[in-house]
């Protein structure tokens, strides 16, 4: 059975802090949003990132991380009850007889909009996958990518593991392999593969992973993986290259790749427009792009003087959500109010008037 085509007013790709203050522009307007994001979670760059490096150019926040934003941002949009897609690419965008845009996602959604906030940032961020093409049959069955649905509690239970990657997200994913809190869960062997015996993250993960070295719980592996070994239609094994020059084979039935990830533009750039130096030209007036009823903010425009700020993505969403109106509620006077002022803002942000002392 078909899913049902969602008809919105307007939607937005990307829940990065621009894509969510979008929303919140979007809900002073009284438009409700939908959200579509290929991240399982919202905060984009900022998430993905730099989660918990510090943040100082918020207007009025001395100090924040991209985890701190992001939930300041996620409590702030609360009030408009803006719906969110995640884990999901918008593939195909085209126009209606009657002029709304007709959107499709690789995961099937099918969206009917008045008006497209394109805040896709450097792109959608995809995992880093590792240059073995030979593993590519095996992804989501013995070949895991962060957030994969296949991989669940239990599934490791007595098996050959495998983690690829240097960062705190590899380490991490080898110490929740090694000590799961189902002993019966635990598999047969670990092994922590990266080109150099170095890795990142916290102290305490850091110190975690050096006890675990030490009581051989997990294997650390100098190493570059070169291919594979197979049995049958099952992944067996993984063909390294050690440090020192010796190739070698390692038992492997389940291979976590945690390399990081990596901006790509996607379908976006096979949308119908004109891209300059892969971002979308708009008008400053209206952020709106070349298409009508699309509007670009955040990283992915592009105008003369355009700097890379977050600070700068606010301001275009602003402007963006009251060009937008023509297309949202053309029979709608769009009227400049003030949240300090206005008592329909307040209604709105479910906020009450704070009587003088």
């Amino acid at each position: 059975m078909a899913a049902p085509v969602i008809e919105a007013d307007a939607v937005v790709i990307g829940a990065g802090p621009v894509g969510l203050f979008q929303v919140f522009q979007l809900g002073l307007h009284e438009v409700q949003a939908h959200v579509i994001d290929a991240l399982p979670y919202a905060g984009g760059q900022c998430m993905e990132l730099y989660a918990d490096k510090p943040i100082y150019d918020i207007p009025g926040t001395p100090v924040t991380t991209g985890r701190g934003l992001t939930q300041s941002l996620l409590q702030q949009i609360a009030p408009f009850q803006a719906q969110m897609h995640f884990s999901q690419l918008v593939e195909s965008v085209t126009r209606l007889e009657d002029g709304r845009l007709h959107l499709i996602t690789d995961a099937g959604t099918t969206f009917i909009a008045k008006a497209l906030f394109v805040a896709a940032g450097v792109g959608a961020f995809v995992p880093r996958k590792p240059a073995v093409p030979e593993l590519e049959p095996f992804e989501n069955l013995q070949v895991h990518y962060p957030h994969d649905a296949a991989l669940t509690e239990g599934s490791l239970q007595g098996a050959h593991v495998v983690v690829l990657g240097g960062d705190e997200s590899a380490v991490t994913a080898a110490l929740q392999a090694a000590y799961a809190p189902v002993d019966a869960h635990r598999p047969a062997s670990v092994t922590l593969i990266h080109r150099r015996d170095v890795f990142t993250g916290e102290p305490a993960t850091l110190q975690q992973l050096d006890a675990a070295r030490e009581s051989g719980t997990i294997r650390v592996l100098p190493a570059q993986v070169t291919g594979c070994g197979t049995d049958g239609s099952r992944l067996n094994s993984l063909h390294v290259l050690t440090a020192e020059g010796t190739e070698i084979s390692v038992a492997a039935d389940h291979v976590l790749v945690r390399l990081g990830v990596s901006p790509k533009m996607g379908p976006i750039a096979d949308w119908g427009w004109t891209l300059e130096r892969k971002q979308v030209p708009v008008s400053t007036e209206t952020f709106q792009s070349e298409i009508p009823g699309i509007f670009a903010v955040g990283d992915i425009n592009f105008y003369p003087g355009k700097r890379k700020l977050i600070l700068s993505g606010f301001h275009e969403a602003t402007l963006a959500s009251f060009a937008a109106m023509a297309f949202i509620s053309p029979e709608k006077k769009v009227l400049l109010q003030y949240t300090t002022t206005s008592t329909r803002l307040h209604q709105l942000l479910g906020v009450g008037t704070q009587e003088k002392s």
